[in-house]
């Protein structure tokens, strides 16, 4: 018993293994993108898409997760906001009013990939925060994923 008592209070005195990083960085974020794009050219568009669209599928990394959009602005696939899918937001606006999607499409199409700050509602959170976005486009289908910055 005393052995017992002593190993119990030995084991409460160390300190508590690290918890893994709950939040991803920039740099998952655009590995999350390289990896999109490379199943999107692999797999297709139609199984692509289903793939960014599921929730709970491969293109979700803890906070991260792709989302995409044609160049028109037509959001394809959104796994936290899907009443954004069929709807033009090219003209969508962040709380300091940029359009950040025209804006990202506009790099897109100049440079084929890129980085972007903008504000956007935190699906962890569920406050408007800054993220840091990676995009690349794969047969005129522009791959987006951010990482919130505050929490880097």
């Amino acid at each position: 018993m005393k052995m017992l008592a002593a190993l119990a209070l030995a084991a409460a005195l160390l300190p508590a293994p690290a918890a893994p990083e709950e939040y991803a960085t920039t740099k998952d974020a655009e590995q999350l993108v390289r990896r999109a794009v490379a199943f999107y050219k692999k797999e297709g568009r139609v199984k692509a898409i289903a793939a960014f669209q599921d929730r709970k599928g491969a293109f979700v990394y803890r906070d991260l997760y792709v989302f995409a959009y044609d160049l028109d602005g037509i959001c394809l696939a959104h796994p936290t906001k899907p009443e954004r899918v069929g709807k033009n937001n090219l003209g969508d606006k962040d709380p300091d009013g940029r359009e950040f999607v025209r804006e990202r499409i506009e790099i897109a199409k100049k440079y084929g990939k890129g980085w972007q700050e903008y504000k956007f509602h935190n699906p962890v959170t569920r406050r408007v925060e800054p993220p840091v976005a990676y995009f690349a486009v794969a047969d005129g289908v522009l791959l987006v994923s951010g990482a919130y910055t505050q929490q880097q």
